[in-house]
């Protein structure tokens, strides 16, 4: 039975129709592995029995030929920053430890109406605060695949992690996850599949627990570029609860997978091939390049001269938003409360205990920010270099369709040597992530081979707003060779 979860997003689709296999019999499948592989740490919350009973409803529409489309009956992954109703939702945090939404977000809700069984809640960083997956309450999550030089475990990548190890270890068919500074596609680098993080505004964030309001975005981690444009076509789309939702139309993005890359211009930046890469990271992208040439794309050498400043921008802007979304977590209205002698004590206590320290530490950054005499100098200036990163995206995109660069600068590494890092360090390996996000972009990472450690490497395509088909055309170029 467990070969059902070999099949991808596509595959399923297609026997569920042919009636080669029921929901129900794939749903146990995926139950069974995640029930055998708990040592991935990938799910905070399992929903089985949910699950079960979506699933012979999903049945019951196969036998009648009432499929609801290409997702009907398909067992996904939830990242646990999703809202889910009267499903617990955490965020991987202890102050959210015993929360049960009354709604559902948005982009929960489209793949609930498109028939999809949820499997459960995946692991993350906490409030998605973190690049390793080892900042949750409910400890990190270990990436399925392992380093063959010492047989080690190594990191998932955050902070989607649980939904990358789900992915990646058969656990789910696809997940969700969400996208601030690379979250999606640093995972997805690292485990060995493909994550889409979609233009800012194309996937509603109504009921997604909010990081940084402004980069935050919602996209799918699947198996394979074609589950990924499936899965986008049904999270996508305007949402009037969302006053950042695009009222852009939503294409079929499954149309672009065999459109190739042939007149197709691709960017470098001289930046990034000036710098000194990991010798089989720079390696992949080379081959990268080639598979794309001989598809027939062209390459061209491109100038982001502000690339340099984006993460110091990010990790001023990100903080800013982030002491302000989460000063809502006080132990008054719902979460945890640990009582105090007054109400500031109150206040002190509940956060002093319901956060983690990556967590503490990002508030405390994100309140000097924005506090007296240091907003001008600090907030204002990332806002303008914020803006200066965009222009020099609008510029290459003059004589460009996409952009070629690694997804991140190195394979993934164990938990003991992601303790042994200073913070920066962990925040570089977001490096080739973040200038997308501060400039609202798409971008795609695409695993294109495995290093000699045996672990996996990605790529990474970066599009024009709300040209997601471009790079699905290209990404599927890429998988293919």
């Amino acid at each position: 039975m467990n070969q059902l979860t070999e099949l991808t997003i596509a595959e399923l689709s297609d026997g569920f129709g042919k009636k080669k296999f029921s929901p129900s019999e794939v749903t146990k499948a995926y139950i069974e592995n995640m029930a055998a592989h708990r040592e991935y740490n990938a799910y905070i919350t399992e929903t089985p029995e949910e699950a079960l009973s979506a699933a012979a409803e999903a049945d019951s529409r196969a036998a009648g030929g009432r499929r609801l489309g290409k997702l009907d009956g398909v067992p996904l992954g939830i990242k646990d920053l999703f809202c889910t109703k009267n499903i617990r939702t955490t965020a991987a945090s202890h102050i959210l430890e015993n929360f049960i939404p009354p709604y559902e977000s948005t982009v929960t809700k489209k793949l609930l109406d498109a028939g999809a069984v949820f499997l459960g809640k995946t692991n993350l960083d906490e409030f998605a605060m973190g690049g390793a997956n080892i900042t949750s309450y409910f400890g990190h999550t270990v990436n399925p695949n392992r380093r063959k030089t010492d047989n080690a475990e190594v990191i998932t990548g955050g902070s989607s992690g649980g939904s990358a190890a789900a992915v990646a270890g058969k656990l789910c068919a696809g997940a969700t996850g969400t996208d601030t500074g690379g979250s999606i596609r640093q995972p997805s680098s690292y485990c060995g599949i493909v994550g889409m993080k979609p233009t800012y505004g194309r996937c509603s964030r109504f009921g997604i627990i909010a990081y940084a309001s402004s980069l935050d975005q919602a996209g799918p981690m699947t198996r394979t570029v074609e589950d990924a444009a499936i899965m986008l076509g049904y999270m996508a789309g305007f949402d009037e609860k969302d006053s950042t939702s695009a009222d852009t139309a939503v294409p079929d993005f499954t149309a672009a997978l065999n459109k190739g890359v042939k007149g197709m211009t691709i960017g470098l930046p001289k930046e990034l091939m000036e710098e000194e890469l990991n010798g089989e990271i720079s390696l992949a992208w080379k081959e990268g390049r080639e598979i794309l040439e001989k598809a027939g794309a062209k390459f061209t050498e491109i100038s982001l001269p502000n690339m340099k400043y984006a993460l110091a921008t990010y990790y001023i802007i990100a903080p800013a938003e982030a002491s302000s979304n989460l000063a809502r977590y006080d132990g008054v209205r719902f979460g945890l409360r640990v009582d105090g002698k007054t109400l500031d004590e109150m206040y002190e206590l509940t956060r002093s205990a319901g956060f983690g320290d990556e967590v503490k530490r990002r508030i405390m950054i994100g309140t000097y920010v924005l506090s007296a005499g240091y907003y001008d100098a600090y907030y204002l200036k990332a806002l303008e270099v914020q803006k200066l990163i965009r222009r020099d995206y609008t510029e290459a995109f003059k004589t460009v369709d996409a952009i070629l660069t690694p997804t991140a600068p190195t394979t993934a590494f164990t938990v003991e040597e992601s303790k042994a890092f200073d913070p920066v360090t962990m925040y570089l390996q977001d490096a080739f992530t973040v200038p997308v996000n501060l400039a609202g972009l798409p971008g795609i990472s695409v695993p294109v081979k495995t290093a000699s450690d045996g672990l996996p490497i990605g790529l990474h395509l970066v599009g024009r707003h709300f040209d997601e088909e471009t790079l699905f055309s290209a990404a599927s170029v890429l998988e293919r060779r």
